[in-house]
């Protein structure tokens, strides 16, 4: 409280938090829950394949295609997430190729975690060890069984946790699908609060429901992390 007649503002704690606005904006925000879900796991499927595609060809070095990978990786790395988007939903109908909201924020969402799951997963298949390739060499694997039954099941336990971050950041950036008009939970919170003038509890909301997101895929991954550890313990 400031002193009478110095001048400063006086601010009054008069803000009634609604627990019942909260409980009536509920479908709504599902709605763009479900539409966050959506997006986000399909990104994060293929962004996990093309992680192990790309690592495989950078591993590999196969001619051409790493090349091609590695500036890929580049690209992405050092360019902000948001002018991808604008380039991939703006930029591209220049070029004659329109994607619709949907499409436009999965290919960026799937573009940016799959640059990132490249060098995960290519950092697992570096930390298996050269004996064991010299093994496979030995035994007369070729790339795709060593791929198969070395690389894979041994570089996916060392890059599982970083897959998780980049999965866990794929979930978190879908917000900004909002800036091209996708109704998510983010646009839904920020329409709610432009109405209703309840920016408090829209956001505490949705800070909420990310939050529980993010516990759940991080139990589930955790889960796939158990799994492929599973039979390397106890000496097996």
């Amino acid at each position: 409280m400031a002193a009478p007649g110095s001048g400063a503002p006086e601010f009054a704690m008069n803000y009634n938090f609604s627990f019942a606005y909260i409980g009536d904006s509920l479908p709504a925000l599902f709605a763009g829950l479900v539409m966050t879900v959506q997006v986000s796991l399909l990104s994060i499927v293929c962004a996990a394949a093309i992680g192990v595609v790309g690592a495989s060809i950078r591993i590999f070095d196969v001619p051409v295609l790493s090349q091609i990978v590695r500036f890929y990786v580049h690209v992405i790395r050092t360019t902000p997430i948001l002018a991808q988007l604008y380039f991939i939903f703006y930029g591209l109908p220049s070029l004659g190729m329109t994607l619709s909201l949907y499409w436009s924020g999965v290919l960026c969402l799937v573009l940016w975690g799959g640059a990132y799951n490249i060098e995960n997963v290519r950092g697992g298949f570096l930390a298996v060890s050269k004996g064991l390739r010299m093994a496979a060499d030995s035994l007369g694997l070729e790339r795709a069984q060593y791929l198969q039954f070395v690389a894979l099941p041994l570089g996916l336990r060392v890059s599982t946790p970083a897959m998780l971050n980049t999965s866990v950041s794929v979930l978190k950036n879908s917000s900004y699908l909002t800036t091209i008009g996708l109704v998510e939970l983010t646009f839904v919170a920020m329409e709610r609060s432009a109405m209703d003038f309840r920016t408090l509890e829209n956001f505490a909301s949705i800070c909420v429901l990310y939050l529980a997101l993010v516990w759940t895929l991080s139990y589930f991954v955790r889960q796939i992390e158990d799994h492929l550890h599973k039979p390397f313990r106890d000496g097996r």
